[in-house]
């Protein structure tokens, strides 16, 4: 009987960057074993707190007093905002990936802020294929050596055994 691949998916991100790298356990190019799996990849805009606070949120009218106007506060962490905008654009991604059956599992590798927000956030059918969570930033590995240290994170191998 032939054994099945794993149809294993990571996805490592932080609060502004995430990428998703797919075909773990095995190589995407027969004729090169050293090629990266493949990956999609997401980000937040590169804007520091104060770029996002310059955009003020305007003044409002009291409704009584005269006319007098006060300035309006932010009701939430803009920063934050983003990162759960991009948190809903990888979901969305990976629940379109999930239906055509490109994984089965999904592994999670972030920053602990930004997995305790993905847990909240992820929907079940989605959460069901979580076989691994592990709180680490590994975005700085280049492609190759990401897929390297997913592969001996995970327990695969080339040809999607253990």
């Amino acid at each position: 009987m032939p054994l099945e691949k794993r149809k294993i998916w990571a996805l490592v991100m932080n609060s502004a960057h995430a990428r998703i790298v797919r075909s773990l356990g095995w190589t995407s190019d027969p004729a090169d074993p050293a090629s990266p799996p493949d990956e999609l990849e997401f980000a937040t805009e590169n804007r520091s707190m104060s770029d996002v606070m310059a955009d003020k949120p305007g003044r409002s009218f009291a409704s009584f007093g005269g006319g007098r106007r006060s300035a309006m506060e932010y009701n939430s962490d803009p920063l934050a905002e983003e990162t759960r905008g991009m948190i809903r654009d990888i979901i969305t991604a990976l629940e379109h990936h999930q239906r055509k059956g490109d994984f089965k599992e999904l592994a999670i590798f972030a920053e602990p802020q930004v997995l305790g927000e993905l847990r909240k956030m992820l929907p079940g059918p989605l959460r069901d294929t979580v076989s691994r969570e592990e709180t680490a930033n590994y975005l700085q590995l280049s492609p190759q050596e990401l897929g390297k240290k997913l592969n001996a994170q995970l327990g695969l191998v080339s040809g999607g055994l253990r």
